[in-house]
């Protein structure tokens, strides 16, 4: 009986340390609690492959890969740049936070796979197309206009983008995928979120196109006003209609996505949820039929545990990973794990691969960090998470700022500024839309590390900030928390960031070793 307690306290306790997560036999939903929005996901074969939004980084387009639906790995990214202009190069003032690529379409037809994608601010679709999605090796078609939340299909020797909101269209692609066919487009669901039946906040959008069985299912989401994120199937016998139209699934507002099955027969609808400052995360819910239309959820609620499917293998996401910045020959620069904030300036960073550095190069003068260049990101996850860097200060300029942030309209960053020929802590929150200041001591040293800590747990959404003179050693918090939001203009969950500029005086270097992901 003592030996049966004391083995149920170290278990419990475990659980409270580790997390449920690691003693599950199953999938746990959220899939992957980070920020991976509009999925879009084929299977093929026994491997499936997903492609989802990072709006305004670069790489961009992101395709990622699982041989059980549960555990991802990146492969790749559909474009280095999305495009040229001063909005996506943080030129003259301008930017493109909360635009750039979003909601993307994966594809798989006779032999190649294709991913498309549009946005708003070069108001352009974009289609990415490749006979080994493994290797990356996409080449870009694109046209105007944007076509907003847009799915591929294809149908016989043709292929189509549904698309809109509120009301649904259709349109036929050139054989070349170099535009739109004249005089193809049509209205396949006049009023897509009509089967809610109350007022409507955000009319039906994130289509999504699926032939199953020689029916027609298309997949969107609505968002009822004093509701919540809902999903909504319209089937057809014929791809041009008529629609019949349902409320598929209305709970925790887990919505947008669509449908895919197993080589063994099990179906699931993937979607995402809207969770706070760690931005949209990704869920797989248990699909049934009956009378042809597929049924969401177990008795219409969304199962946290997938019994069908296998446990998690880690607790941090591989999406995110700790990087040492020193490379073998045949290795890249960077991993895929990283992507810059807007489009780089190549020739403003470099990696020395013995050392373990990589530095940031200043060329002008900038006012905030949101108007700095070159700033590298990698996702926070939940329930909570946490970076630490090691920043090399003995090349710093007059005025010049360097650290680690969470990047978001309401950021936080705990960094350095040289002012008047001193090194000086700062920590930098955005607090009722504006940015405070809190200045801690004078640094001696050349060498500092800084920690970001973010609490995601139940939508807490609270970060801390921490620097360590002895390498993590010992680490004290500069200033107060920071209160996280996920706010509409940047559109995106919390990054991790490491960024340098100057204020007044560029020409400055800083460099960044032993970057350090942990929960």
């Amino acid at each position: 009986m003592v030996e049966t307690r004391t083995f149920s306290f170290i278990l419990s306790f475990l659980l409270v340390i580790i997390g449920s997560e690691a003693f599950a036999q199953h999938a746990i939903n959220p899939i992957i609690h980070a920020d991976v929005p509009d999925p879009s996901i084929i299977r093929v074969g026994d491997v499936y492959y997903m492609s989802s939004t990072t709006m305004h980084m670069s790489p961009g387009l992101p395709i990622m890969k699982s041989t059980d639906l549960v555990n991802w790995e990146l492969l790749n990214y559909a474009y280095d740049v999305l495009d040229n202009g001063d909005d996506l190069a943080l030129d003259n003032g301008k930017s493109m936070y909360g635009k750039g690529s979003w909601a993307s379409s994966l594809r798989y037809h006779d032999g190649i796979y294709y991913v498309s994608t549009f946005s708003g601010n070069t108001n352009k679709t974009y289609i990415y197309t490749t006979d080994d999605i493994e290797s990356g090796n996409w080449k870009a078609t694109y046209f105007s206009p944007s076509l907003h939340d847009h799915s591929l299909f294809f149908e016989d020797d043709k292929v189509y983008m549904i698309w809109g909101g509120g009301e649904i269209k259709i349109v036929q692609l050139k054989q070349d995928l170099s535009g739109i066919k004249r005089e193809t487009e049509q209205v396949l669901v006049a009023k897509a979120h009509a089967p809610i039946e109350k007022e409507i906040m955000l009319h039906a959008e994130g289509s999504q196109m699926f032939k199953i069985d020689g029916n027609y299912y298309l997949f969107n989401i609505a968002w009822p006003r004093g509701g919540m994120r809902t999903v909504l199937i319209h089937k057809a016998d014929n791809l041009f209609g008529p629609y019949e139209g349902r409320v598929a699934l209305e709970d925790k507002g887990v919505a947008q996505g669509g449908l895919i099955d197993t080589p063994d027969g099990d179906w699931f609808a993937y979607l995402f949820r809207d969770f706070g400052a760690v931005g949209r995360i990704p869920y797989l819910v248990p699909v049934i039929w009956g009378q042809g239309w597929p049924i969401l959820g177990v008795d219409g609620q969304v199962p946290m545990e997938l019994t069908q499917l296998p446990a998690q293998k880690t607790s941090i996401p591989s999406i995110v990973a700790s990087d040492n910045f020193k490379r073998s020959e045949n290795e890249p620069d960077l991993p895929l794990v990283w992507q810059w904030n807007h489009n780089p300036v190549e020739k403003l960073w470099s990696i020395n691969r013995v050392e373990g550095l990589i530095s940031f190069h200043t060329n002008r003068i900038d006012d905030s960090w949101l108007s700095a260049r070159n700033t590298l990101t990698q996702r926070t996850f939940g329930p909570t998470s946490a970076a630490e860097v090691t920043l090399h200060l003995n090349q710093l300029k007059e005025g010049d700022v360097a650290g680690l942030g969470l990047l978001q309209k309401h950021y936080g960053w705990i960094g350095v500024k040289v002012k008047d020929g001193q090194k000086v802590l700062q920590l930098e929150l955005i607090e009722q839309e504006n940015p405070i200041i809190y200045e801690g001591k004078k640094i001696a040293s050349d060498r500092i590390r800084f920690k970001a800590y973010g609490d995601f747990q139940d939508r807490k959404d609270l970060a801390s900030f921490f620097y360590s003179e002895d390498d993590g050693e010992t680490w004290t918090q500069l200033g107060p928390q920071l209160k996280m939001s996920y706010t509409l203009p940047h559109f995106m969950g919390y990054r991790f960031a490491l960024f340098y500029y100057a204020t007044s005086d560029p020409g400055g270097k800083v460099d960044f070793s032993d970057f350090r992901i942990s929960q």
